[in-house]
């Protein structure tokens, strides 16, 4: 093994692709097939040519491996369960039936089965559907899928690679099926899905395969001596398997740590490790088992999940660290390029200037190849990409619009009793109980109600000049009507005004700030055809002018209950932005809290007495490994407690959090000092309202009782069976009716029909705990 030798192999590759097209052509195909109005032939036929556009793309660009496997309909980890047979009970009729309805009826339910639960992706704001195991789950192989594509790709005279997930991630991310007893570890069925993983190995093999992907994320988090034997006993038993591809061993999203020697040690022939956030330590932990002699490294050097364009010269400094390390070292993005969007050229609105600094999933593709031809053949011959790279960063850096002093000024001057609020809990929860009134189990919604067609209409109208402000206004209010008669009449007891001016809960804040920049085709996948387009925080971060205000003083005035103020909260603003990297996170957060700050004073000023702050984002952002999370946690939840401290005792602070492990934060719901909170809860059966129970969280709750992830309208009975089930953990003083999340994605009539269950709901068990 020679340097020389290692440089010369040297590849481009990327794990994976966004699935969406450049118009989204998959969301609307996977819609209109839900309506009825796309067959299923036509959604088939849609999904093969975006899977042919994206490997020519891929392909042209100069990428030599593309991935196959990684598109999927709806979810890759539900695509998983399909190729093992892990199909739940209550949907294998369905599925029987019908592969394609049954797999959409296990992501999103029908009205009399549950679908899976859904939960983020490692630390990105990607939702997965959670496999459902236990003692008695029988694992078959089904590979049609893998197979397919994989064959799709050869036959467009590709080299291609198969990515699955991997059996030890899989198991990981999975939880004990519904009525299975406590303390079962689905790990524990490693060795009953070993051999389904070596049959779709081999049947892979058999289609053309020479390499296949197993992508274990999991191992980048802190794991147990038994997780990390179970590793090495997967991969010694795929590795001894003699009917296989050559095997690559994907890991990203951080440091590898005590697993890497386990995986170095396997008999596979190659690893993927992040070099991006996580260099130092992969890089130590390499050089410290002697690196991968014999074996192929894949190296993630450029930022799968960040939209900065790369330092081509720190990135190949790495490179070249890396090549007397392992036999062979190609190139890619440190994760799949799901997590950015398509092409920033598609972006005519933000200055050319800027957009200099910018890389989506094509940029970024372009930069591997680039990065993998100056290993390969010598920095001469990328001369002119490194200079034009040289200036793009300079640019950046130099700008102004990366630094504001009078920003900079306020923030320095930050205490710390101004993100302490005074007077306690219990003294507050009284004069707000006084202040507002309320009955013991208030209901309330989470704050968007449906976007309807007449509305995205005119939304659309007055970006195409064919609509004025005032007429769009006019649209905007009568749509804040419609939803607070509705509510006054279906008997809610704090409303929303139902978010109609909002076009995402990010977006439409970052658009009123300084400091960030919108994008027009900016879309990546947050779960199933839910796309949003992440703001791009640039610069340093302050509010102009209040943003929404005027229109929940509107709703306000249309109605004698409380209406609640909803902002989005500083650590999701950051979370589902593309954050800045040239200053530390809990810097840019404390930026958007004082900002944010600024709203919740205009907000109480104007009579607001219940403010609600969203952080669905906190756990979501909780870093992977616990060593790493004190330091997160104390900035997350001190931007949380500036945003909030300023106000008076009577006003009602929420918060609100969704599909996350709650448990792993608990702690740090408390240290935000909201009065109440509001949870997804309904797919989980409560789980959240025993975990702050056995906390000994003080303060109100409203764990939801209504899936607003799935069609499906709860039953008055149903509600009520989880309503239940959540005063076991929580007393009635403290619990609140809610549903899991906001509105936005429904339609009204499903809308409609769940929060009048709900209200019934709420009736029925006051009625009961009330002995009338």
């Amino acid at each position: 093994m020679t340097t020389k030798s290692a440089a010369a192999a040297a590849r481009a590759t990327v794990y994976g692709y966004p699935r969406q097209g450049r118009h989204r052509e998959l969301k609307k195909a996977v819609e209109g097939y839900w309506k009825g109005g796309v067959t299923a032939d036509a959604l088939r036929a849609t999904a093969a040519g975006l899977r042919r556009e994206n490997w020519r793309q891929l392909a042209e660009a100069g990428i030599h491996e593309v991935p196959t496997g990684d598109f999927s309909y709806y979810d890759h980890v539900l695509d998983t369960t399909v190729m093992v047979g892990a199909i739940p009970a209550r949907h294998r009729e369905a599925v029987a039936a019908g592969p394609l309805d049954g797999y959409f009826a296990m992501a999103r339910g029908t009205q009399d089965v549950a679908p899976l639960e859904m939960t983020k992706w490692f630390d990105t704001n990607y939702h997965y559907l959670v496999p459902e195991l236990g003692p008695d789950t029988v694992f078959t192989a089904d590979p049609a899928k893998q197979v397919a594509e994989l064959t799709e790709a050869l036959a467009l005279g590709l080299t291609a690679r198969p990515v699955l997930v991997g059996p030890v991630t899989y198991l990981l991310l999975a939880k004990p099926a519904p009525g299975v007893a406590a303390g079962f570890e689905p790990l524990t069925l490693l060795d009953r899905l070993l051999p389904v993983y070596a049959e779709v190995l081999a049947d892979l093999r058999a289609a053309g395969a020479e390499w296949v992907q197993l992508d274990e994320p999991a191992l980048v988090q802190d794991r147990t001596p038994a997780e990390l034997n179970a590793a090495a006993r997967a991969y010694r038993g795929l590795g001894a398997l003699t009917d296989r591809p050559r095997l690559l061993v994907a890991s990203y999203f951080g440091r590898l740590g005590e697993a890497l020697p386990v995986l170095a040690k396997a008999p596979v022939e190659g690893l993927a490790l992040d070099f991006t956030e996580a260099a130092a330590a992969n890089l130590d932990a390499l050089a410290a088992v002697g690196g991968l002699p014999g074996k192929r490294l894949v190296a993630g050097v450029v930022n799968g999940r960040n939209v900065w364009v790369n330092d081509l010269e720190n990135s190949l400094a790495t490179l070249g660290t890396l090549l007397g390390l392992a036999d062979r070292v190609d190139v890619s993005a440190s994760c799949s390029l799901l997590h950015v969007p398509l092409d920033a050229a598609l972006e005519r609105d933000i200055d050319p200037q800027i957009l200099r600094w910018l890389a989506f999933a094509r940029q970024k593709t372009r930069e591997t190849v680039t990065l993998a031809k100056g290993l390969a053949q010598g920095t001469d011959t990328i001369a002119a990409e490194l200079a034009a790279n040289r200036a793009d960063l300079a640019s950046r850096a130099g700008s102004p619009l990366t630094r504001d002093p009078a920003v900079r000024a306020r923030t320095t001057a930050v205490t710390e009793p101004d993100a302490r609020r005074t007077p306690s809990y219990t003294e507050r929860a009284a004069a707000q109980r006084a202040h507002l009134g309320l009955p013991p189990l208030p209901t309330t919604t989470i704050g968007s109600f449906p976007q309807t067609d007449e509305l995205r209409a005119a939304r659309a109208a007055l970006r195409g000049g064919r609509l004025d402000t005032a007429g769009y206004e006019e649209r905007v209010k009568a749509e804040i009507q419609e939803v607070i008669s509705f509510q006054e009449k279906a008997g809610l007891d704090v409303l929303v005004h139902g978010e109609p001016e909002r076009n995402d809960m990010v977006q439409y804040f970052a658009e009123q700030l300084t400091g960030y920049l919108a994008t027009r085709h900016g879309w990546v996948q947050s779960y199933g055809t839910r796309y949003v387009r992440p703001p791009v925080l640039a610069g340093d971060i302050s509010r102009p002018a209040p943003m929404t205000v005027r229109w929940t003083r509107y709703a306000q005035s249309l109605t004698g209950r409380p209406v609640k103020g909803m902002l989005t909260g500083p650590v999701t603003m950051l979370a589902w932005s593309f954050v800045r990297d040239d200053q530390p996170l809990g810097d840019t957060a404390r930026q958007v809290a004082l900002a944010l700050r600024d709203e919740v004073n205009d907000l109480e000023a104007a009579g607001t007495a219940v403010i609600q702050v969203d952080e669905p984002a906190l756990r979501e952002t909780l870093p992977l490994r616990a060593a790493d999370r004190a330091a997160y946690l104390a900035w997350a939840t001190e931007a949380f407690r500036l945003t909030t401290a300023g106000v008076r005792p009577d006003t009602q602070i929420h918060t609100h959090m969704c599909y996350a492990e709650f448990g792993d934060v608990v702690q740090a719901i408390d240290d935000l000092d909201a009065d109440v909170i509001s949870l997804e809860a309904a797919r989980s059966h409560m789980q959240v309202a025993r975990e702050l129970a056995a906390h000994g969280y003080p303060r109100e709750a409203g764990p939801g009782v209504y899936d607003i992830h799935s069609p499906r309208v709860p039953s008055p009975e149903e509600a009520a069976g989880l309503l239940r089930t959540g005063l076991r953990a929580i007393p009635a003083e403290r619990l609140w009716v809610n549903p899991d999340c906001g509105l936005k994605t429904r339609g009204w009539p499903e809308t409609r029909a769940s929060l009048e269950n709900l209200v019934a709901a709420a009736r029925t068990v006051r009625e009961e705990l009330s002995g009338s």
